[in-house]
């Protein structure tokens, strides 16, 4: 690269710093630290919801599914997402808000210990924070791929180089850092993609290859499925990334409980939910159109970045460089604050007792600390990623499979029809799923529609089951769920005066 692509990216590092520190002075307590204080407006919200989604590995591994078999990518990779939310913006999202307006909730997992017992959230507190070490080692280790394929920049280097730098202004800032820089990344990501697909285009005869290039491609390019990614695991995709990007993925959740209200929320979600739909299209066009342009690549995940330092002029490969890191890095961030936020508010305090009488100050320092080990315990893992099954094989057979196990109780507890599912159900359904995940992975050595779909299948079984056939129904779960599940929107709710769940 050259020293103008460089400058390009120190100065999008220095940006982020910059606005971290900015945040810092608006982070007085835990609540402004993990919850931005319920005063971030709803195009804010919807914007971070996105960007808080994506990560390099569109850029490395969906790169390399597109570049061998096309469109399936963005149908079980995005559509699904587009349409999981558009769906948690009706179900989900208000909900969200109110267990942070009307019961003081500032972590995703605060009400599980009310809504089921403290067993049960401390095995999705641990089981998910495990997880989520794995799913963010994937992130680090793809955009370790990029630097070393546009710079030659060594793995590991790559990998201390984006940890530092997020470590830096996440910590500080907290969420309004991670919505801040989310929106600074989605204006970067949106200049970066749209030059890269005006020289993709240029490249295949001008406006016209948008249509005229499909028909150079092998025909299985067009086919949503292929008999890997088959119908079935686009269904379930759908399902899973209904769970998953509706606060499976706790970080998400926040952004939901960030919004004033729960009309926010809602309209968040729903912009969230769009731009699932329609800008992936727009940035996985030139992948689509790699093969015909670079058709003897050896390593299908290099794809785009080869793309990039081929086909751009100095300054612009910065730029792109620049947009793939903000994937990461606004992923990321966003989900070390979420587990931060659980570590101080749902394990600490039941494995120290001291922890419970913290001040604010306390508190506050407690997340950051935990902020910053848990960004440097993923990159030690990142740096081990190719003996755990690559990029693809973390995000798609662990995360994917996993997600389901840990999400149904976590999203279907707030629900009004599962009201008679309880501690057993959750606890059930949850070592089920992952008892489903085990046998089929690594027991039968099963296919990739197998090995997703059957632990969120046999957990979405045995918690509506066990609810019906064994129910547990208590009058604080009714509490909860009746609360949260309010016809009402507070349009001025400029303060959390409810009274916090107990653990």
């Amino acid at each position: 690269m050259h020293f103008l692509d460089w400058m390009m990216v120190c100065a999008y590092f220095a940006l982020m710093v910059v606005i971290g520190w900015w945040s810092h002075k608006r982070i007085h307590d835990v609540k402004d630290f993990f919850t931005a204080g319920g005063k971030m407006p709803w195009w804010l919200t919807g914007i971070s919801h996105h960007m808080s989604g994506y990560s390099a590995v569109l850029f490395v591994a969906y790169a390399g599914v597109a570049y061998t078999d096309g469109v399936t990518v963005y149908f079980w990779g995005m559509a699904s997402i587009g349409i999981g939310v558009g769906i948690g913006s009706w179900l989900f999202a208000g909900r969200w808000n109110r267990l942070r307006s009307k019961l003081g909730v500032a972590s995703p997992l605060e009400y599980l210990a009310k809504r089921y017992n403290i067993p049960t959230q401390q095995a999705l507190a641990w089981s998910g924070s495990l997880l989520k070490i794995f799913d963010i080692a994937a992130k680090w280790f793809a955009i370790a791929t990029i630097l070393n394929v546009f710079a030659g920049v060594d793995y590991t280097w790559g990998i201390i180089i984006t940890g530092t730098i997020t470590l830096v202004y996440c910590t500080v800032g907290g969420l309004w850092a991670d919505a801040l820089t989310d929106f600074g990344q989605f204006i970067i990501q949106a200049i970066a993609a749209l030059v890269m697909l005006w020289v993709v285009l240029e490249r295949l005869g001008g406006i016209s290859g948008l249509w005229t290039m499909w028909g150079q491609l092998p025909p299985s390019h067009l086919n949503p499925t292929t008999p890997k990614f088959t119908t079935v695991v686009l269904l379930v995709y759908v399902l899973v990334k209904t769970l998953e990007y509706n606060g499976g993925m706790w970080n998400l959740a926040q952004r939901y409980m960030a919004a004033p209200d729960t009309h926010a929320a809602r309209r968040g979600a729903r912009l969230s939910s769009i731009l699932y739909l329609v800008w992936p299209l727009f940035m996985m066009f030139p992948m689509f159109a790699a093969p015909l342009l670079f058709p003897d690549i050896q390593n299908p995940n290099n794809a785009y970045a080869i793309m990039t330092t081929e086909l751009l002029p100095t300054g612009l490969i910065g730029l792109v460089l620049a947009g793939i890191f903000s994937h990461t890095m606004a992923m990321v961030s966003s989900d070390a604050n979420a587990i931060s936020a659980v570590i101080t508010r749902d394990m600490l305090p039941v494995l120290v007792k001291k922890t419970r009488q913290w001040t604010d100050t306390q508190g506050l320092l407690a997340a950051r600390v935990t902020t910053v080990v848990f960004i440097v315990l993923t990159m030690a893992v990142a740096t081990q990623a190719p003996k755990l099954g690559g990029v693809l094989g973390i995000v798609v057979l662990w995360v994917a499979a996993l997600m389901g196990p840990i999400s149904v109780p976590l999203l279907l507890g707030m629900l009004p029809w599962f009201r008679r599912s309880g501690s057993r159900a959750a606890l059930v359904s949850w070592a089920g799923g992952l008892i489903a995940y085990a046998i089929a992975y690594y027991g039968f050595n099963a296919t990739l529609s197998v090995t997703v779909s059957t632990p969120i299948l046999v957990s979405l079984a045995l918690y509506i089951g066990l609810g019906y056939l064994m129910p547990e129904r208590k009058a604080s779960t009714d509490e909860i769920i009746d609360t949260i599940n309010g016809d009402d929107d507070v349009t001025h709710d400029k303060t959390d005066k409810g009274a916090t769940v107990p653990a």
